[in-house]
């Protein structure tokens, strides 16, 4: 998705940044926190809930994480006090509150930690916003669509995580239903999909809860917050400064803007738990911002998602009748050149995957020095256009530890 990692409207869109915000949309009148909302069905108390043991907090992963937090904090001091502070409570409640300079410093860890992403060079510059004291879906949503506005910064995107109330024993947190703030509609109609494949289990959950949509091929889906285990989501239109976009055009070809391709620019992922020490925040959406080619050799072009390679090369006038042609590869390349092309010239930031892979080996040596290895999922590191000439193809990395703490983790269902 981003710098991170990624998993898989008719519109005025992204111009370069002159101050302010340098787009606007035209959408549907929105549901705004604090509006009437759809009748929930009754809350089952925590005893009829099937919680797993797991919602406890391990006193092992806090006392590990607070012991390397003072180690990485050397102003913190001697952390015997908060150890014994942390059992103490965790002994009294079955977990315990991280500190603000705490859950920042492992907000940052766990995307040092991250194995499958590429970017993890900027680990120290996420922006992290300690929300824990926020728990309604009102409020969860009001500070997402805030978390796009700074996140987004004109054009300058900036790496930010918002941080929500925790799970809690007997008390689980609210949940964000979408795999990412921002993302795409997609609409059967006759058989086939108009808009993002990938966004039609969503929009149709969404128009089951009361959404009108338009059926267009970019279409941003609503935001969908659930409260409590049982419970009817809440959903919530995204405001129109909250959605940067960008049109895509080719610097060559006139007529790559006529086929109305364009991409939002704030890849925020919102259906993954942040775990530090072993607290668990089901609710922290983050991002960082996209290398090119997870639009353009992704999302605009794998067949199960917007498959328009085919209609790039039919334009390009390339011979599509046999696989030796490389029709496919050629037009990826000029998919992705219009994609870079376009971002910069809104005024967007974006990475190509050639500067972030001599980044990442940056990154790698960084972290030799200091004595910390560098765990990496080859397979996501390597970017999915030219690999081989990438200098991170041409290496292997220490291997990936699925118990390494903090980090980011798919989310247990309820």
């Amino acid at each position: 998705m981003s710098l991170i990692f990624n998993r898989l409207r008719t519109r005025r869109t992204a111009a370069a940044p002159s101050g302010g915000c340098p787009y606007t949309h035209a959408h549907p009148a929105h549901v705004v926190p604090g509006a009437p909302r759809q009748q929930s069905v009754p809350y089952r108390p925590a005893a009829q809930l099937p919680y797993p043991a797991t919602l406890f907090t391990d006193p092992d992963r806090a006392a590990e994480f607070i012991r390397q937090f003072h180690r990485e904090q050397p102003a913190a001091g001697d952390p015997e006090p908060r150890l014994r502070a942390v059992r103490e409570e965790i002994d009294r409640t079955g977990s315990y509150r991280h500190t603000p300079a705490e859950l920042a410093h492992g907000a940052r860890l766990a995307w040092r930690n991250a194995a499958r992403c590429i970017g993890r060079l900027y680990w120290r510059s996420l922006v992290v916003r300690d929300l824990r004291h926020l728990s309604s879906a009102d409020d969860i949503a009001a500070e997402c669509f805030e978390h796009l506005r700074l996140a987004g910064n004109g054009g300058r995107i900036r790496p930010v995580v918002s941080v929500f109330a925790p799970d809690l024993p007997g008390r689980p947190a609210a949940r964000i239903l979408n795999q990412q703030l921002v993302r795409y509609a997609g609409h059967r109609v006759d058989g086939a999909v108009i808009g993002d494949p990938a966004g039609a289990a969503l929009a149709a959950r969404a128009r089951e809860l009361g959404w009108k949509c338009a059926e267009d091929r970019f279409e941003t889906l609503p935001l969908l917050v659930q409260e409590r285990p049982g419970e009817r989501p809440h959903w919530y239109e995204l405001p129109d400064d909250t959605t940067l976009e960008v049109p895509l055009s080719h610097p060559e070809h006139g007529w790559f803007a006529e086929l109305g391709l364009r991409w939002y620019a704030v890849p925020a992922i919102s259906d993954m738990t942040l775990e530090i020490g072993g607290v668990r925040y089901p609710t922290a959406p983050f991002n960082g911002w996209y290398m090119g080619t997870e639009i353009g050799a992704r999302n605009l072009a794998d067949a199960d998602r917007y498959d328009m390679l085919g209609t790039v090369a039919e334009r390009l006038g390339l011979d599509t009748s046999n696989d030796r042609t490389l029709w496919r590869d050629r037009a990826l390349v000029e998919l992705n050149l219009a994609v870079l092309h376009s971002f910069q010239e809104a005024g967007v930031t974006i990475a190509d995957h050639h500067t972030e892979s001599e980044r990442f080996l940056k990154h790698v040596a960084q972290e030799r020095r200091l004595g910390r290895p560098t765990p990496a999922d080859w397979s996501w590191i390597v970017p999915p256009v030219s690999g081989g000439l990438t200098p991170v193809y041409h290496r292997y990395y220490d291997p990936v530890d699925p118990d390494q703490r903090p980090a980011f983790l798919v989310r247990e269902p309820w």
